[in-house]
């Protein structure tokens, strides 16, 4: 059977892998410092359930640190040679728009997945759609291969190339994911709702929906990730307020906030993977041009959130 862990032993692999061709890549001054980061990272990923809590979180704070201090850096791509750049410019014009083909096939693969698999004993049920993501990711990468005729060493070692482009950002999300649920832990919805509760009238169905809606799109613009700030923001307003005190729809509550959170997602440097890593991937001259292209909609979709929310989330 196919489960979790099967999946967090791959990305361990591949961590190490990248940390094992930063140690090569005598263009990188930084390579040990490359190296042991994502070396520590993919640890994290291949023996984090045997580790003891107290070593894991050790590792945690190593990354932190490593990130911190600014000593990840970046050698040579292989791209960047001459040689490949023209093979590279090649390869586009020949095959043209099925290069998309590979990309394409994850969120096939992966709601075939999710829709079939659970009804077999090959993966995990419970992770389903995780698992399918992650086949759906494998069948692009070998479809990807044949079609390019390429070796998946060179693929991997481009791969890293990219993250190390792409630097301490690319394990941002995660790390704020967890910040999310220590929070939640916490207590931090409680405090939330006491602190809701003494400024906004209770007795106003629209000033709860706002000050949830909002609420999620700016807790998710501090956090960087909507599902860091769904548990706090509701069990600080979604629940109490909306469906204990005011009878709302739960499903309704939690569709519409998620997506609420989603616009805070579009406002936020925070939200690495969104908005600095295709900055750092396009070589943008301003690292926040992918935020100010887009903070409009976001805004616009926040007030359509809302107001979806007010109209439907008490009438069904």
């Amino acid at each position: 059977m196919i489960s979790l862990q099967t999946v967090y032993i791959l990305a361990g692999l591949m961590f190490c892998a990248y940390a094992f061709f930063n140690l090569r890549d005598k263009s990188n001054a930084r390579r040990y410092v490359n190296a042991l980061f994502w070396g520590v990272y993919g640890i994290t990923f291949l023996f984090g359930g045997e580790l003891p809590h107290f070593i894991t979180g050790c590792m945690a704070i190593l990354l932190a640190v490593i990130a911190g201090t600014g000593k990840l850096g970046k050698g040579k791509s292989d791209s960047e040679q001459p040689e490949r750049v023209e093979k590279r410019e090649a390869g586009a014009k020949r095959f043209g728009n099925k290069l998309f083909i590979p990309a394409l096939l994850i969120p096939i693969v992966t709601l075939i997945g999710t829709l079939t698999l659970k009804y077999t004993p090959l993966v995990e049920a419970k992770n389903v759609t995780l698992i399918s993501l992650v086949i759906g990711t494998l069948v692009a990468f070998i479809v990807a291969l044949v079609m390019l005729r390429d070796s998946p060493v060179k693929a991997i070692k481009a791969g890293g190339q990219t993250m190390d482009t792409v630097g301490w950002a690319a394990i941002l999300p995660q790390m704020l994911a967890a910040l999310g649920a220590l929070f939640a832990l916490a207590g931090v919805g409680g405090v939330v709702s006491e602190l809701v509760k003494n400024i906004i009238p209770l007795g106003s169905p629209l000033a709860i929906v706002v000050a949830y809606t909002f609420g999620m799109a700016l807790f998710t613009m501090i956090m960087g990730n909507g599902f860091a700030a769904f548990p706090v923001m509701t069990a600080g307003i979604g629940l109490p307020l909306i469906v204990n005190q005011l009878g709302g729809n739960p499903a309704i509550m939690g569709a519409i906030g998620m997506l609420s959170g989603f616009c805070g997602t579009l406002m936020t440097p925070m939200a690495a993977n969104f908005n600095i890593v295709p900055a750092a991937l396009l070589e943008l001259q301003d690292k926040n041009g992918v935020i100010k292209a887009q903070w409009k909609t976001g805004v616009l979709l926040l007030l359509v959130n809302t107001s979806f929310m007010y109209l439907f989330v008490f009438r069904f």
